[in-house]
């Protein structure tokens, strides 16, 4: 995969990038990135990438031209037809793990991280296929949310992490959230592990994690499961658990 980010400051992403599991996905060939300032495509003397907005009102707006050549230009290397240019804005889409499994599939993405009051809404309508917000808040920029999105693809991708299983059982994979984990000592400060974790039943094992990320879900998060198709038994488990608070 191909990873380009357009930033007023491509600094503050050297020690995200060349750091920890997205340096290693780096160094095994599996994602290259390229972080380009695109204040280096303005135009004129003062390379000016921002304005004051038509029709007058707070702050500045970010310059169409600027954004539209630094795109222009990696698109020239790209070995995808269509890449997929990613728009950090408050206004868009909520990003899910959903969207990472379907962005991870793609040769070459291209996020454009604004500051500022806003975008030309010419760089929306003409160069983004997808607008993506990490949540309902204001960051002063769109490198942040870029990181964010940015590892949450790249650890899905082939052989990135060291078990294969391990984004396949990650909260929101699934539809629900993870259920708890426990590992050595299998007794600490008088705190034991489940003894049915010690029992060497993977069926059982397996039920009680089920069980697990379904209560942590209903507790935590009951909101996923207005989208989760429940088994009968997970139902059974979920009216029991509905006795036990109404009681």
């Amino acid at each position: 995969m191909k990873i380009d980010i357009l930033s007023l400051f491509p600094e503050m992403f050297e020690g995200v990038l060349y750091s920890s599991m997205l340096k290693k996905a780096a160094e095994k060939g599996k994602v290259e990135y390229n972080v380009v300032n695109f204040r280096d495509y303005a135009e004129g003397k003062h390379k000016t990438v921002d304005d004051y907005p038509y029709g007058g009102g707070a702050g500045m707006v970010l310059k169409p031209q600027p954004v539209f050549d630094a795109v222009d230009e990696v698109k020239k290397n790209s070995s995808s037809r269509s890449p997929r240019v990613i728009l950090m804005c408050p206004q868009g889409e909520r990003y899910t793990q959903k969207k990472a499994e379907e962005l991870a599939v793609e040769e070459h993405l291209i996020f454009i991280c604004g500051h500022y009051e806003g975008y030309d809404e010419r760089i929306r309508e003409q160069l983004v296929t997808d607008e993506i917000s990490i949540g309902d808040f204001v960051l002063t920029g769109g490198e942040l949310g870029a990181m964010v999105v940015v590892d949450s693809i790249v650890r899905l991708l082939p052989d990135v992490l060291g078990n294969e299983a391990s984004p396949v059982l990650d909260s929101f994979s699934s539809g629900l959230l993870e259920h708890p984990q426990y590992t050595r000592p299998a007794e600490f400060r008088g705190f034991k592990v489940p003894d049915i974790l010690l029992s060497g039943n993977h069926r059982l094992v397996d039920e009680w994690r089920d069980k697990e990320s379904l209560r942590r879900t209903w507790e935590r998060r009951p909101d996923l499961l207005e989208q989760y198709s429940l088994t009968e038994r997970q139902k059974s488990w979920v009216n029991e658990w509905e006795k036990e608070r109404d009681s």
